[in-house]
C-alpha cells in the first residue's frame, strides 16, 4: 500500500514538472512570435536608421507583459497598425494588445490604439490607457494584457490530460483503499472465525470426554470422579455461556451506546466479588492476585454488574497473557486528578506499543506467534472500552514487553 501511494504522489509530482515545462516553454515561444515580429516590423516600417541593428539592443522587456522597442523614427498610425496587425498573425501571436508610440520630444504618447485579434472576447476599453515611461529616445511600447490567459489556453490540452490523469489516480486510489480494507476485513473475519471455532470446540470436545465417562455403569461407584467430570463439564457450561454473551452483548452495543444503571457500590465489595468469581480459573493457573483494598472503601456512582465485568475481563487478560505462574496486583485509590483509579498490573509477556491503538477494536487480538495461543474473539477489550465510556471514565494502557502490563480504569467520582 505504502508503495502505490508513493508511486502515485511520484506521478503527480512529474506531472506537475511537465506542466511548469509546458508553461516555460509557451513563454519562451511567446517572447520569439513577439521578437519575431517586431523584427519584421523593422523591414516593413522605416524606424530604424541601422538596418543592420541585433533585435536585442532595440528592445525592453520591462515585464512579462510589456515590451519596449527603441524607434529612430516615429512611424504612420495606420502603418504601424497594418504591419503590425500582419506581423502578429505571421508569428502565431493570438492575444490582444496594446499599442502606444511615445514622443521624447513631446514626453508622451503621440498616439495609442487597441489591436484586438479575430475573435477576440475582451473590451477594448476594458483595459485602461498606457503611462509613459519618461525617456530620451523614441519607443514604441507593445503591452499584451491578457498573456498570462492566452498561454494558458495555449496549454488548455495539457491541463484538462494533467486534471484527467488526477481524477484516475484519485479514482485509483479510492479503489485500493476499498479494497485494502476489504482484504482487512476478509482476514479479520477468518480470523474470527477461526478463533471462534477452536474457544467452542476446545470446551465441547472437554464436555464429550467428561460425558462418555459419566454415562460409564461404575462410575456411580466412584462418587469422586463423579463430582470431578460433573464439575469439569459445569465449568466448561459456564464458560460457553460466558463466551456467548459477550458476543451478545458486543452486538447489541454496535449501534448503540451501553445503557448503564449506576448506583453507589462500595468499592472493596464490588472487586473483591470480580475476584471471587475468577477462583477456578486464578486456582488452575496457579496464579496469585493480591488485592490492596482502600482503607477508605469509599462509594463511587457505578452500575455495578458491567463494572464487575470489565474487572472480570481484565483480571481474566492478565493471567491468560501470563507464563508460568501468573502474578497480577490489583490497587483501587484516589487519582490526583480527582478521578477514581482501579490499577490490574500483570508481569506478563507485555505489550508493544504499535499495538495499543488497535487494542480496544472490535475482534483484534495482539499477535502472540500462534493465533489459539490464547483463547477468545478479540471482544473483551472492546467491550471493557465500551462501558468505560458509558461511565464516562477513560482506561489508560502502561506495557512493557517481557515485563508486563497495567491497565488503570479512571472513574469520575460520585
Amino acid at each position: 500500500m505504502l508503495s502505490i501511494t508513493i508511486i502515485i504522489a511520484l506521478i503527480i509530482v512529474t506531472q506537475l514538472y511537465w506542466l511548469k515545462r509546458v508553461y516555460t516553454l509557451e513563454q519562451q515561444q511567446f517572447n520569439s512570435g513577439v521578437l519575431k515580429s517586431i523584427r519584421g516590423l523593422f523591414e516593413d516600417v522605416k524606424i530604424s536608421d541601422n538596418p543592420a541593428f541585433q533585435i536585442k539592443q532595440v528592445v525592453e522587456i520591462t515585464d512579462q507583459n510589456t515590451y519596449l522597442v527603441k524607434l529612430d523614427s516615429i512611424p504612420n498610425k495606420d502603418s504601424l497598425y497594418h504591419n503590425l496587425s500582419n506581423e502578429f498573425e505571421d508569428f502565431d501571436v493570438w492575444t490582444d494588445c496594446l499599442v502606444g508610440v511615445y514622443s521624447s520630444k513631446k514626453n508622451a504618447f503621440k498616439y495609442q490604439f487597441y489591436l484586438s485579434t479575430v475573435g477576440s472576447a475582451y473590451a477594448k476599453n476594458a483595459i485602461a490607457p498606457l503611462t509613459p515611461l519618461s525617456k530620451n529616445y523614441d519607443y514604441l511600447i507593445l503591452h499584451f494584457p491578457y498573456r498570462s490567459n492566452y498561454i494558458i489556453h495555449e496549454m488548455l490540452f495539457w491541463i484538462i490530460t494533467a486534471v484527467l490523469l488526477l481524477l484516475v489516480l484519485i479514482g485509483l486510489s479510492v479503489s485500493l483503499v476499498y479494497l485494502y480494507k476489504q482484504k482487512f476485513l476478509n482476514e479479520l473475519q477468518k480470523d474470527f472465525v477461526n478463533n471462534f471455532t477452536h474457544e467452542f470446540k476446545t470446551p465441547l470436545a472437554v464436555m464429550k470426554i467428561a460425558s462418555d465417562v459419566l454415562i460409564q455403569p461404575a462410575i456411580v461407584n466412584q462418587p469422586g470422579r463423579l463430582i470431578k467430570y460433573g464439575t469439569v463439564i459445569k465449568e466448561q457450561t459456564e464458560h460457553l455461556q460466558n463466551q456467548v454473551e459477550r458476543l451478545l452483548k458486543t452486538a447489541s452495543g454496535d449501534n448503540k451506546n451501553i445503557i448503564v444503571k449506576k448506583e453507589l457500590c462500595k468499592v472493596n465489595e464490588l472487586m473483591q466479588h470480580a475476584i471471587d468469581q475468577l477462583e477456578p480459573l486464578i486456582n488452575n493457573k496457579d496464579a496469585s492476585v493480591h488485592f490492596a483494598a482502600d482503607e477508605k472503601n469509599p462509594l463511587i456512582n457505578a452500575d455495578r454488574a458491567h463494572l464487575e465485568l470489565v474487572i472480570i475481563n481484565l483480571i481474566e487478560n492478565a493471567i491468560k497473557y501470563s507464563n508460568g505462574s501468573p502474578y497480577i496486583v490489583i490497587t483501587a485509590y484516589s487519582d490526583d486528578s480527582s478521578m477514581y483509579a482501579i490499577s490490574i498490573k500483570d508481569k506478563g509477556i507485555g505489550i508493544e506499543e504499535k499495538n495499543f491503538k488497535f487494542l480496544f477494536n472490535r475482534f483484534y487480538r495482539v499477535p502472540t506467534g500462534n493465533v489459539h495461543h490464547v483463547n477468545g474473539f478479540g471482544l473483551g477489550l472492546n467491550f471493557v472500552k465500551k462501558i468505560i465510556d458509558a461511565h464516562d471514565g477513560k482506561i489508560v494502557i502502561k506495557s512493557v514487553p517481557g515485563v508486563g502490563t497495567e491497565f488503570k480504569i479512571l472513574l469520575p467520582e460520585k
